[in-house]
C-alpha cells in the first residue's frame, strides 16, 4: 500500500530557502550539511523523520534504552538538521500550569525539571536561565477567566497552586508596575519557566548520538521524505529523492509538515506560519541602568491599542561581558499575516504588517522606557507550528485506516507550545515502541475514538478565527 500523495489542505514540504533565524547564527560544524555515510543505508530498524526537538528526544532516549542501543536508527532531515521550529521558536520553555488540567500541568512541569537538570548535569552551554513567567492580560474578561482557572488548579492540586501568583491592578509584591506592565488588566505568574538558546540545545543532542552511539545512529540532512510505501509483510519503504530504506518502524516527528506523508491528518495537524524577531534592546533596558533587564519571560494576551485578539511572547537574551546582547526576542502579531498564517507551510518569507507590529507593539505591551520609539530588528524570521484540532499532542502507534498501521508512530501537533512538552513526549513514544511503561496524558494519545471527538470540534481555522479565541498555546 502506497499512502496517497495529495489531499486538501495537505502540508508542503518544507521549503528549502527558508527565513534566517537568529538561533542558526552559530550553526554546529558537526551538524552543517551532516551525512554520517555518504549514501542512505538500505535498511534500518527504525527511521525519524524530523530532527527537532522532538525526534531527537526520541533519538536521544532510544539511546539511553539497553534494548534501544542495539537497534540501527537512520534520521532523516529535509534541511539542515534543527532548521524547523524548533530552530525558529521564542527561545523559551514555559510550563502553562494554571490552563491545564492537573495532570497535563505536571507533565509540562516534569518536562521543564528534567531539561533542566539535564542541562546543568551536562553543563550544555545553550544559555538556559531559569526565571518565572508573567502572562499578561489586556482585557479585564480574559484575565478574570485567567485568574479563576489558576484558583481551580489551586483547588486541584496544592502543590501546582504554589507556583502561581495572580496579580491583579490591587496586588503588591509583585504589582503591575514591578512587572513593568502597569497597563495591564492583571496578570498571572509562574515561578517555573526559562529562557534559552533551543538549537543550541538540540545540537548537542545531536553531536552527543553521533559521537557516543558507535555507528547505530546515522543523521541525513537535507534528505526530504517524500513517501511512505506500507509493503505485504508489514514493513515500510521510506522513498526519498536519494533513495528507499527499508524498516520495520517509523517515527514521523514532522509536527506542521505531516500531512504531507500522511494526508488524513491534513485536518488534524495544520500548518501555521509565525512571526519572530530579534530587537535591539534600547539604552534603558541594559546593565547598570535604572532598569534592569527584563527578569521574567512574557505572554501578552488581550487587546492593547488594537481591537483583536493579540498572543504575543517574549524574552531577553542575556548580555554579554563586552555589553553585547540582550536581544529582546519578540514574537507573534499572527493577526496581521494574511489568514493568520493558518494553512501556510512555507517559511521562506516573513509577513511585513506583522513583522511591523513587532517592531512598534513591545513599547505598548511593556515598561520599557522607551518613550515610544519603535525598535531596531538585528533578526526577522518565519516558522512554521503545527496545530492540533483538539489542541494536545498526538502521540503513538498510526492506525492504518489513517495512513498508518503496525509500525508506524507519530510524536507531533505542538501547537507551537512545544519547549514544555516534546522532551517527554518523544521519550514516551520510544517507550511505546519499546514496550516499556509510559510517562503521558491520556489525552495525548493516538486513537480513532480520538481522531472522531476530535472532529466535532471547529477546524483550526474556524477556532482561530472566533473572537477571544486566540490560544496561550501559540509560541514557535
Amino acid at each position: 500500500m502506497t499512502i496517497p500523495e495529495f489531499s486538501s489542505g495537505q502540508a508542503s514540504l518544507p521549503t528549502p530557502n527558508s527565513t534566517k533565524s537568529f538561533w542558526h547564527t552559530e550553526p554546529s560544524q558537526v551538524l552543517l550539511g551532516h551525512r554520517t555515510t555518504p549514501s542512505l543505508p538500505g535498511t534500518a530498524d527504525l527511521v525519524i523523520i524530523g530532527s527537532g526537538i522532538s525526534g531527537t528526544s526520541a533519538a536521544h532516549s532510544l539511546k539511553q534504552d539497553e534494548a534501544g542501543k542495539k537497534l540501527s536508527v537512520v534520521m532523516l532531515e529535509a534541511r539542515e538538521a534543527c532548521w524547523g521550529a524548533t530552530g525558529r521558536n521564542g527561545g523559551h520553555c514555559q510550563p502553562l500550569i494554571y490552563a491545564n488540567p492537573p495532570d497535563v500541568a505536571r507533565f509540562e512541569m516534569r518536562n521543564y525539571d528534567t531539561i533542566k537538570a539535564f542541562v546543568a548535569k551536562n553543563n550544555i552551554q545553550c544559555d538556559w536561565k531559569s526565571l518565572p513567567s508573567c502572562h499578561s492580560y489586556k482585557t479585564e474578561d480574559m484575565f478574570k477567566i485567567a485568574a479563576q482557572q489558576a484558583k481551580d488548579l489551586t483547588d486541584a492540586d496544592a502543590e501546582l497552586g504554589k507556583l502561581i501568583t495572580v496579580v491583579s491592578k490591587d496586588s503588591t509584591n509583585p504589582s503591575l508596575q514591578d512587572l513593568r506592565i502597569p497597563n495591564s488588566a492583571g496578570a498571572i505568574v509562574t515561578a517555573k519557566a526559562a529562557s534559552l538558546w533551543p538549537y543550541k540545545y538540540v545540537a548537542w543532542l545531536l553531536e552527543n548520538l553521533l559521537s557516543t552511539s558507535e555507528g547505530s545512529f546515522n543523521l541525513q540532512t537535507n534528505t526530504p521524505v517524500t513517501k511512505l510505501q506500507k509493503v505485504e509483510d508489514g514493513s515500510w519503504i521510506v522513498h526519498t529523492e536519494r533513495g528507499m530504506i527499508a524498516t520495520k518502524k517509523i517515527l514521523l516527528t514532522t509536527n506542521a509538515y505531516t500531512s504531507h506523508l500522511l494526508p488524513a491528518f491534513s485536518d488534524l495537524i495544520v500548518p501555521v506560519r509565525g512571526e519572530m524577531s530579534s530587537l535591539i534592546p534600547p539604552k534603558s533596558m541594559r546593565p547598570a541602568t535604572i532598569n534592569e533587564p527584563l527578569t521574567h519571560s512574557y505572554s501578552f494576551m488581550g487587546h492593547a491599542t488594537h481591537n483583536i485578539d493579540q498572543d504575543d511572547y517574549l524574552v531577553q537574551r542575556p548580555f554579554s561581558p563586552t555589553m553585547s546582547g540582550g536581544e529582546l526576542m519578540f514574537g507573534g502579531g499572527r493577526n496581521f499575516a494574511a489568514k493568520g498564517g493558518i494553512g501556510v507551510s512555507d517559511d521562506s518569507s516573513i509577513d511585513p504588517p506583522a513583522a511591523a507590529y513587532l517592531r512598534r507593539e513591545l513599547n505598548v505591551m511593556l515598561d520599557l522606557q522607551n518613550h515610544d520609539d519603535e525598535l531596531e530588528a538585528s533578526w526577522e524570521w518565519s516558522g512554521i507550528m503545527g496545530f492540533s484540532r483538539d489542541g494536545r499532542p498526538w502521540v503513538g502507534e498510526v492506525s492504518e485506516s489513517f495512513g498508518g498501521g503496525k509500525g508506524l508512530w507519530i510524536c507531533a501537533g505542538f501547537t507551537g507550545h512545544g519547549m514544555p512538552n516534546t522532551g517527554l513526549s518523544g521519550k514516551a513514544v520510544v517507550d511505546m515502541i519499546l514496550g516499556n511503561e509510559v510517562d503521558l496524558p491520556e489525552s495525548y494519545k493516538f486513537s480513532e475514538e480520538r481522531v472522531v471527538m476530535a472532529r466535532t470540534f471547529d477546524e483550526v481555522a474556524v477556532a482561530d478565527a472566533k473572537a477571544g479565541n486566540i490560544d496561550v498555546h501559540e509560541r514557535i
